[in-house]
């Protein structure tokens, strides 16, 4: 008989493993059975719970995501105005918990993975539209051109964080630094 309730604590421990398992390779170049080893459970569960392992990644790539979106809303819950806004939105794409080395891991595994997979493209795009909302909607107050302006933003942002999270020696505070200079210089507001 299965135990009732474990589905979930078991889903959970598999998404942790999976990110841990991305993080200690460097890339999802790891199998089911690992991640159902470092889960503390059998290759067979694992295939029971998600059927495979892309089905895996993403369930951990939406966990990021949802982690991502709570640090985000926690940061526009203090931000007053709709500069403070924009603020908080590159601030919370800075934050350590981005730059944890399994965090960031999963994040490349997912910019390569996209050019090829289309639900992994799929769950891109969403970061990619959901940043460009935030961005858009802080930016009507303050720019002339907020949708482009949000592009430019979310494009530099994605680009310092790779940089930021590639070289491993760069501070993510300076990444952060640049885009607040970036968003001052579009809106034209001294920082």
């Amino acid at each position: 008989m299965p135990k009732v309730g474990m589905e979930p604590i078991r889903r959970t421990a598999l998404v942790a493993a999976t990110i841990e398992e991305i993080g200690a390779a460097g890339h999802l170049d790891v199998t089911v059975g690992q991640i159902a080893k470092r889960a503390g459970m059998s290759t067979a569960l694992a295939h029971h719970y998600f059927g495979g392992k892309d089905q895996i990644f993403l369930a951990a790539m939406r966990h990021i995501l949802r982690e991502f979106g709570a640090e985000v809303r926690t940061a526009l819950q203090h931000a007053p105005t709709p500069y403070a806004r924009a603020e908080a939105i590159i601030a919370a794409c800075f934050a350590p918990s981005c730059f944890d080395p399994s965090t960031i891991s999963a994040w490349m595994t997912l910019y390569g993975r996209a050019q090829t997979n289309t639900d992994t493209a799929r769950l891109l795009r969403m970061y990619q539209n959901r940043l460009h909302s935030n961005l858009s909607q802080a930016l009507r107050a303050l720019s002339a051109q907020p949708e482009e302006d949000a592009r430019t933003l979310a494009a530099l942002i994605d680009g310092l964080y790779l940089r930021a999270a590639l070289a491993r020696t760069s501070d993510a505070n300076q990444a952060r630094q640049t885009a607040l200079r970036a968003l001052a210089t579009l809106t034209d507001t001294r920082i």
